[in-house]
């Protein structure tokens, strides 16, 4: 990314001031930041929890592993390291995967941890993900499956103890065949929801970190993030500042993932990066209004196409804050075509007949990501707010209505776009999807929220169009689909991963987050977030 200095008649002081500063900026948002390691304490906690199984309900013991700081200063962000969560299953689940023809299971999980400060009433909630390999079924008893994945950074507001505590557990198992089976497991993922059982010690505490008063602060009770970690919807207002909300606890750390079960995310011959590119994963589900349900939507690889960042000439000059803003272009990517992977969906249409499609979503012109970032000079805290604008096209590839296989033809597709409402609609017309993100960040701490180089949560909400060209031999399905799916009121939430910059890489060492692998795909890879 380049900062591009303003061609407005400000004095020659003036413009070498704000182009050092947005360069600066820039450059902060570019480089990770990293965590001392020293002087830590180690926790590993052994917790009884009742978690409820498509077999039954069980009693499972959980082990929650992690390194946090001994102490940490008001104001400044941390993270827990090294988190892992250890879960042992019980036969009788061990029995139903295995029924259910797979040999072995990949393992998911998400822990509800609270966080709260001193004597405050009120806390906030992090969710800590992770993520397994596929671990091979044993013919009989029990197995332990071990998850890993990064976690949401904390801020102590003011002085005062910090305290982690265990809440609920939600554990996604997917089973799968072994290296020597042909084709995938016959059924979807098994998920239990796991309640703390009440004699746990300590009721659930993980640990306890003292927060020194070395920086400003207020006292007051702790704020939670939005309801399901979702973004400021544009036009509801200024959010508190990042600095005085406490403890603040990000609710959207990317996964790393250990494998890359993942279609691949790189620049080729054919399209060779330039420096200003960038490639990066991103997730999510979309609800489908009418079944009351959601789609997963498998990771998918976005290459973008950087731009400069601006200070706008056709605004009146802001004495307390630098704007800049950045346009950049981007596209899917999945074996040569701008669309994402194939992705599975299955619904009660009609609340009673099942009903499985396999759809892609297609682009079919130009992606633009447009973002306005806002820094007060007096404390340098950033705010920067993005728009991602892309039309898509639904096509259907498969269709199964109770069981019976329908061919749906080559051609099978939403008639138009799916469609937002556009906030800027003269200046963007068009049918296109619309989705939007927040990030806030003080210079030297993590971004909260989304920016197109460190990735974050997105959200929006579609209209999908009439279904049009499904069916084969002059059978009509287009009513079928249409009646089922389309309709508006549909949200959707990605989660987009850190980007990549091929010609600039940044490898994973200990001291530095890796954000592109060594054959320069992203290191990260997101989790999906409801």
């Amino acid at each position: 990314m380049r900062v591009q200095r303003a061609a407005t008649p400000r004095p020659r002081r003036a413009r070498a001031q704000l182009t050092s500063m947005a360069a600066f900026v820039v450059l902060a948002a570019l480089i990770p930041t990293t965590a001392s390691a020293a002087d830590t304490q180690e926790v590993d906690a052994e917790l009884p929890y009742v978690c409820a199984f498509p077999s039954g309900t069980a009693p499972v013991t959980v082990r929650v592993s992690a390194e946090f700081p001994r102490r940490t200063r008001a104001g400044e962000a941390f993270s827990p390291t090294g988190v892992t969560t250890t879960v042992e299953l019980p036969a009788e689940v061990v029995a139903d995967l295995a029924a259910r023809d797979a040999s072995e299971v990949r393992a998911g999980s998400a822990l509800a941890v609270d966080v709260a400060q001193d004597s405050a009433t009120a806390t906030a909630t992090a969710t800590w993900r992770g993520s397994s390999d596929p671990v091979a079924l044993p013919e009989s008893g029990p197995l332990t499956l071990t998850t890993k994945g990064d976690v949401p950074s904390v801020t102590g507001r003011s002085d005062g103890d910090l305290t982690f505590t265990a809440g609920g557990l939600a554990i996604d198992l997917t089973p799968g065949p072994g290296d020597d089976a042909g084709g995938g497991a016959g059924t979807g993922p098994l998920t239990a929801d796991c309640t703390l059982a009440e004699d746990a010690p300590d009721m659930g505490l993980l640990a306890t970190v003292p927060a020194g008063p070395d920086a400003p602060g207020a006292s007051g009770p702790p704020s939670a993030p939005a309801p399901g970690g979702t973004s400021p919807v544009p036009g509801s207002g200024p959010r508190d500042r990042q600095g005085e909300r406490s403890p603040e606890a990000p609710e959207n750390p990317p996964g790393t993932a250990a494998d890359r079960d993942v279609p691949p995310c790189r620049y080729d011959e054919r399209n060779p990066p330039t420096p200003l590119s960038l490639n990066a994963y991103v997730t999510g589900y979309a609800n489908v209004k009418k079944q009351k349900a959601a789609s997963y939507l498998l990771p998918s690889c976005v290459l973008i196409e950087g731009g400069e960042f601006q200070i706008p000439v056709d605004e009146p000059f802001d004495p307390e804050h630098l704007v800049m803003t950045l346009e950049t272009s981007g596209e899917f990517s999945y074996q040569g075509r701008k669309e994402t992977p194939p992705y599975d969906s299955t619904f009660l249409s009609f609340d009673f007949t099942p009903v499985r499609t396999t759809m892609v979503l297609r682009q079919t012109g130009p992606m633009r990501i447009d973002a306005r970032m806002k820094m007060r000079f007096s404390d340098s805290f950033i705010t920067t707010e993005t728009y991602v604008r892309v039309p898509l096209i639904a096509h259907v590839t498969a269709l199964e209505v109770n069981g019976t296989p329908l061919d749906v033809g080559s051609g099978c597709r939403t008639a138009t776009s799916l469609t937002s409402a556009d906030p800027d609609p003269a200046k963007h017309p068009g049918d296109h999807v619309v989705l939007y993100g927040k990030a806030e960040q003080v210079i030297g701490e993590d971004v909260t929220g989304y920016t197109v180089l460190t990735g974050g949560p997105l959200s929006g909400e579609v209209t999908i169009p009439a279904f049009t060209g499904c069916g084969t031999d002059g059978e009509d399905l287009d009513r079928l689909l249409t009646a089922s799916v389309s309709g508006p009121g549909n949200y959707i939430k990605q989660v987009q991963g850190q980007t990549c910059t091929p010609l600039v890489p940044v490898f994973e060492t200990p001291d530095t987050r890796g954000q592109c692998t060594e054959d320069l795909q992203p290191y990260q890879i997101p989790v999906a977030e409801r």
